[in-house]
């Protein structure tokens, strides 16, 4: 039996022809665009001043805003307020991109893009590589210090430790995501199966509180990694 995310890849040419989690990542992607235009075209519609006070309604631009709002302090409290807007862009997109796709996991039959190690060691490899670029870009050559030590009587014992160590960073994070996320909506499928008028709300709950844990987990040790890296302390 093919899933409604299958179904919904069918109306877009060339998506039925993907693999599931592609497909599945592509639409929450689609999706996530969509908000981001209708929300600009809101704010082009009025003038800066107008802008500055927020509609009474609740709508699309509302939101992004908010949302946009909470991920600047919290950047700002993590990593520090001079670099929060330069942080934005990757740790906005890995927070819209992740969150929609877990939460899609609540709508019945769409199985979420995270529930996929693929998807996972995607977002856990862009944060690996952009922690060592941000981090070659602050300090140049001396950005390669962090691997050998201190000391240099220690790089042959300290490089070999920091290199499994960074290595070790995106499949903590690939693995804690899919993991957590594979496994709630298996719990969720297997109980739904045997309850279907009783336990769905509850597991519902459950599978958004998931949802946005799992989200903060991995922006939160992705800007650990990235502070680490462009850290003058060190």
């Amino acid at each position: 039996m093919h899933s409604l995310i299958i179904t919904f890849a069918g109306l877009i040419p060339g998506l039925n022809k993907l693999p599931g989690h592609i497909a599945n990542a592509i639409l929450i992607a689609l999706i996530i665009i969509v908000m981001v235009l209708v929300g600009t075209a809101k704010l082009r519609q009025k003038s800066p001043e107008e802008n500055l006070i927020p509609d009474g309604s609740f709508n699309i631009q509302n939101l992004l805003e908010t949302m946009v709002e909470m991920l600047l302090k919290l950047i700002s409290d993590t990593m520090g307020a001079e670099v929060a807007r330069d942080f934005l862009f990757i740790i906005g997109s890995s927070t819209f991109f992740i969150l929609f796709s877990n939460l899609s996991g609540l709508i019945p039959g769409f199985t979420p893009p995270t529930d996929n190690i693929n998807t996972t060691a995607a977002c856990a490899l862009t944060v690996f590589f952009l922690t060592h670029y941000f981090g070659w870009k602050e300090h140049g050559v001396k950005y390669l210090q962090q691997f050998t030590g201190p000391f240099l009587w220690l790089a042959p014992l300290m490089i070999p430790i920091e290199i499994i160590g960074h290595l070790a960073r995106p499949m903590s994070l690939s693995l804690r995501l899919f993991g957590n996320i594979m496994g709630d909506h298996l719990v969720a499928a297997i109980f739904i199966m045997l309850a279907p008028l009783l336990v769905p709300v509850p597991l519902a709950f459950l599978g958004l509180f998931v949802a946005f844990v799992q989200t903060f987990v991995f922006i939160l040790l992705s800007m650990a990694y990235f502070s680490g890296a462009i850290s003058h302390d060190h």
